[in-house]
């Protein structure tokens, strides 16, 4: 059969905010059904554990379960119940969930994803953010929630040139809340999620009330390398672990992301192997992703790069900004939660630095990198606990 193109959206014409109906053309997902049914894998790794990559019989386990079960359209109805839009910002058309409460007195809240996560990170959170009353939760603590595709990535458009650094993403969002009607929100983010939301709070724009942080870039300062506590020293440890054989991926993806675009937009084997070694590395779940997510919850985050075709365009905004991600200061009331599975895992005392208005601390004893995939509930009550005092 033909090779499909990755599938598309048409721009939005003016400031309009468009719904979204999605519903992928079935050719999509004929053609997603024969590359895996072609897939040419290679031989079996050459060791007894992950220190290779994926090993083949769990990729291939996995890729017969999108190929013979794995449900699309279960997904894309979810995504549609959430309330899907687009709307073009500085070029670019940019797709969000947006949700508003029932809740007279929400908070609006923009959540930020990173690499390689997507809005379905957020698909466990959106129902008791949003409407806590019917989630066993406190009114007072719901939240209007906007939660956008970066630019490049899921049913966002793929920027044509350079220069959407994280700033850009920022003020993108900045503007799309206001289009929202929304003179007052607060910000989430982890991974680039992370960094777009610290440039939100720097911005100076004066919606910005506070902002949540689970993956805080904060460095220890020479005097402290003196009177490390026992945490910190462990967190060192798998900062310098992560640098010297878990960080290949941003090296390539923060040099040549065009390179790798081409394999892993061709074999649908090869974006999930990209993805899932994340799943892996980064989850709470002792090397095995399946003990906190399904199968099919990690395929659904995998289709909404698969789809569109964007891992060259994800992979740009470490070309972009990667050399930036240190966060710069931030005078606004800033939240942190540390997951203990976390890559970089600051300390309060460093992060205290950077942020001298934290509002809350966070250390839970369970969660990962895919914070809101992975422990929703743990992640609602911090996100709950963290703004109370802004309201």
């Amino acid at each position: 059969m033909t090779a499909i193109a990755p599938f598309t959206l048409p721009m939005p014409g003016g400031e309009e905010i468009v719904p979204l109906d999605l519903s992928v053309p079935q050719p999509h997902l004929d053609d997603l059904h024969e590359r895996l049914n072609r897939t040419r894998w290679p031989e079996q790794e050459t060791v007894t554990d992950a220190s290779q990559g994926v090993p083949l019989l769990t990729m291939q386990d996995m890729c017969a379960h999108w190929r013979d079960h794995y449900d699309w359209r279960r997904c894309e109805a979810m995504l549609n119940g959430f309330g899907q839009y687009r709307t073009a910002i500085d070029g670019l058309g940019i797709h969000f969930l947006h949700r508003r409460s029932p809740e007279p007195r929400a908070l609006p809240l923009i959540l930020t994803h990173g690499w390689p996560g997507s809005v379905i990170e957020f698909n466990k959170v959106i129902g008791p953010l949003t409407d806590p009353a019917r989630h066993g939760g406190d009114p007072a603590d719901a939240f209007h929630v906007v939660a956008p595709s970066l630019p490049g990535y899921g049913f966002s458009d793929r920027p044509s040139g350079s220069g959407w650094p994280v700033e850009r993403i920022a003020a993108a969002w900045i503007t799309l809340m206001r289009r929202l009607g929304y003179d007052r929100f607060v910000a989430q983010g982890g991974d680039w999620g992370s960094a777009v939301t610290n440039a939100i709070a720097t911005s100076g724009a004066p919606e910005v009330t506070a902002i949540h942080l689970n993956m805080v870039i904060a460095q220890p300062e020479a005097e402290d390398m003196a009177d490390l506590t026992d945490a910190e020293k462990t967190a060192l440890a798998d900062l310098k672990r992560y640098a010297r054989d878990g960080n290949g991926y941003a090296r390539q993806q923060g040099t040549r992301p065009q390179t790798l675009g081409y394999g892993l937009v061709d074999s649908p084997a090869g974006q999930a192997a990209w993805i899932y070694e994340k799943f892996m590395a980064w989850t709470d779940s002792g090397g095995d992703p399946t003990r906190v997510l399904t199968l099919d919850e990690m395929l659904d985050n995998i289709m909404l790069y698969w789809l569109p075709g964007t891992a060259a365009s994800a992979g740009r905004l470490y070309w972009e900004s990667f050399r930036k991600f240190a966060a710069n200061p931030v005078a606004i009331p800033v939240a942190c939660t540390i997951f203990p599975k976390e890559i970089f895992r600051a300390s309060r005392r460093w992060a205290a630095r950077k942020y001298p208005n934290l509002v809350h601390w966070g250390e839970p004893a369970r969660g990962g990198h895919f914070a809101a995939f992975e422990q929703p509930e743990i992640f609602v009550d911090e996100i709950r606990a963290s703004f109370r005092t802004v309201r």
